[in-house]
């Protein structure tokens, strides 16, 4: 569901999967990297009603660590 939903807002998935090899911190579980044209493009897409639907359904079901950053490009 997520990821059309990320596709439609113009975001691209550049990594994904439980294999991380982790060096610190605390993180566990599938990691995800998307890739949004813009901080306001990741923004929008955050706040769509379609996306918040979908947090709902995984917030009732997993615990997640979400950040949004700008680009250094």
């Amino acid at each position: 569901m997520a990821c059309a939903i990320i596709k439609a807002h113009g975001g691209k998935a550049l990594a994904r999967g439980p294999n991380t090899e982790r060096h610190g911190g605390n993180l566990k579980g599938i990691m995800m990297i998307i890739e949004f044209g813009s901080l306001a493009s990741a923004k929008t897409f955050y706040m769509s009603g379609e996306y918040q639907a979908a947090k709902a359904v995984r917030d009732g079901c997993s615990d997640t660590d979400l950040m949004l950053i700008e680009g250094s490009e």
